[in-house]
C-alpha cells in the first residue's frame, strides 16, 4: 500500500469527482482512477460505487474515510519523529514558492530568527504546483506562497491553517534608458513585446484572468518568451528583450537604481497576498512554537 493512494482517496472524498480530484492531485484522470483501484485491491473491498453519479462511496468507503485520514496523519508523524531523532537539532521545513524564497524569505526569516528557538530552518523551493503537492503530502511543516483561493482551492481544507505574513504587488516593468524612461514604452496602438509566465503557472493564470482581458483591443501583446522563473524573466527584461509582470519584492532594488521602470495604464498591476500555510497534524515542538509565535505576531492581519 502506498501513502499517495490514501491521499488520493481523501482528495476524491473532498472534491466529489474523479476529474476534480485528479486535477487537484496533478495527475491524469486515468492514472488517478488506477491508483484508487489499487487501494481498493489492497484493501480487498470497493470504496467507490461506480454505478452511481455523482461519485458515491460504498458503505466500506464511508467507514474508511476517517481511518484513511488517521493513517496519513500517523504516517507523517512517525516520519517527522524519525527525522528529528536523526538530527541533533529540530528542523523547520518550509516549502516556498521560488520567487518568495529569493525575494521575500531572506529578510522575513532574518527578522523572525529569534522565534525559531535555534531550530535548523530548511527551505525547499519550487513551482507552486509542486509545492502544494509536497505540502499536502506532508513533506514540510509550512507552505509559503502567494495566495488566491479560487486558483488553488485544494488549500481550502478544514485541516489547513493559514496566516497572512506579507503583501506584494505584481507590476508591469520595462528596462529603463539613461533618462529613466522605458526602453519599451506602451504604445497607444500597435504591438508590445511581452515576456510571459507559463499559462498554467500561478502568475500566468492570475494575469490571464485579471490583467490581459483589460488590455485595449488596439494594443497587441506579442509573447516573445515564456519562463516559469520570475528571476529569469527579470534578467530578460533588464536586457531589453521585452516587458514583463514581476513581483515588486523581486525588483525593488532595480526600480530604485533606475534600471527598471514601472509601466502605467493601460497595463494593470495586481495586489498580492503572501500567506503561510500549516497542516493541522502532529508536528515537532519547534514547528508548533513557531506557529504559535506567528499567530500572536500576525493576529491583526
Amino acid at each position: 500500500m502506498e501513502l499517495k493512494w490514501l491521499i488520493d482517496f481523501i482528495a476524491l472524498v473532498e472534491h466529489g469527482s474523479f476529474s476534480k480530484a485528479a486535477q487537484a492531485r496533478f495527475v491524469t484522470q486515468p492514472a488517478f482512477s488506477r491508483r484508487i483501484r489499487s487501494l481498493e485491491n489492497w484493501l480487498g473491498v470497493g470504496l467507490v460505487d461506480r454505478d452511481k453519479y455523482p461519485t458515491t462511496l460504498t458503505p466500506a468507503g464511508e467507514a474508511f474515510v476517517e481511518q484513511a485520514r488517521q493513517m496519513i496523519s500517523q504516517t507523517n508523524a512517525v516520519r517527522n519523529q524519525m527525522q528529528d531523532m536523526a538530527s541533533e537539532r529540530e528542523q523547520l521545513v518550509i516549502v516556498a514558492q521560488h520567487a518568495l524564497a529569493v525575494s521575500f524569505f531572506p529578510a522575513w526569516m532574518t527578522t523572525l530568527e529569534a522565534l525559531t528557538n535555534g531550530a535548523l530552518v530548511k527551505v525547499e523551493s519550487g513551482n507552486l504546483h509542486d509545492n502544494v503537492e509536497a505540502f499536502l503530502s506532508g513533506n514540510g511543516d509550512f507552505l509559503l506562497c502567494y495566495a488566491s483561493e479560487d486558483i488553488f482551492s485544494q488549500l481550502q481544507r478544514e485541516d489547513v491553517e493559514t496566516l497572512q505574513v506579507g503583501v506584494d504587488r505584481l507590476v508591469p516593468v520595462s528596462a529603463a534608458n539613461t533618462a529613466g524612461e522605458p526602453i519599451l514604452p506602451v504604445p497607444e496602438q500597435g504591438t508590445l513585446k511581452v515576456l510571459g509566465h507559463p499559462a498554467q503557472s500561478y502568475f500566468g493564470r492570475l494575469l490571464a484572468r485579471e490583467c490581459i482581458p483589460h488590455v485595449p483591443a488596439q494594443l497587441k501583446l506579442h509573447l516573445a518568451c515564456e519562463n516559469a522563473l520570475s528571476e529569469a524573466l527579470k534578467s530578460l527584461v533588464l536586457s531589453g528583450y521585452g516587458i514583463a509582470w514581476l513581483p515588486l519584492s523581486l525588483i525593488r532594488r532595480e526600480l530604485e537604481q533606475g534600471q527598471l521602470v514601472q509601466l502605467d495604464e493601460p497595463l494593470r498591476s495586481l495586489d498580492l497576498s503572501i500567506r503561510l500555510y500549516r497542516l493541522r497534524r502532529p508536528a515537532c515542538h519547534a514547528a508548533d512554537q513557531f506557529w504559535h509565535y506567528l499567530q500572536e505576531l500576525y493576529s491583526g492581519t
